[in-house]
């Protein structure tokens, strides 16, 4: 199978299991996903969010996907537990496609270390 048909594979089948564990089975969009990733990293899963602690949620997300991809670096950890990231990359000028493609490829990616798909 070709790299672009197994992570679309990998994608869809990872939307369905969190859309069906999180969602009720109404499919989530990547937005959502990210917001899951977000609340994954910060590691308090039982609680609400204010509007502004979820866009939080999303920078610490994308943070933490791109990582790998040499863009950020964890630094530290604030007094509430919240992790913060560096720059350590410009991010290069991507097309809403590219961007999308990128940061599915970079969800999967997190979802196959943390095993939670294969």
């Amino acid at each position: 199978m070709a790299r672009d048909e197994v992570l679309k594979k990998r994608w869809e089948d990872l939307v369905k299991l969190l859309s069906d564990r999180f969602a009720e089975g109404e499919n989530l969009d990547l937005d959502a996903v990210i917001y899951l990733v977000g609340v994954q990293e910060l590691g308090q899963l039982h609680r609400k969010f204010k509007k502004d602690e979820k866009i939080n949620l999303m920078h610490i997300a994308i943070c933490r996907l791109l990582e790998p991809y040499g863009y950020y670096s964890f630094d530290y950890f604030d007094e509430e537990g919240w992790p913060h990231y560096k720059v350590e990359a410009q991010l290069p000028s991507l097309k809403a496609g590219e961007q999308s493609i990128l940061m599915k490829e970079a969800i999967v990616q997190y979802f196959l270390e943390k095993e939670v798909i294969e």
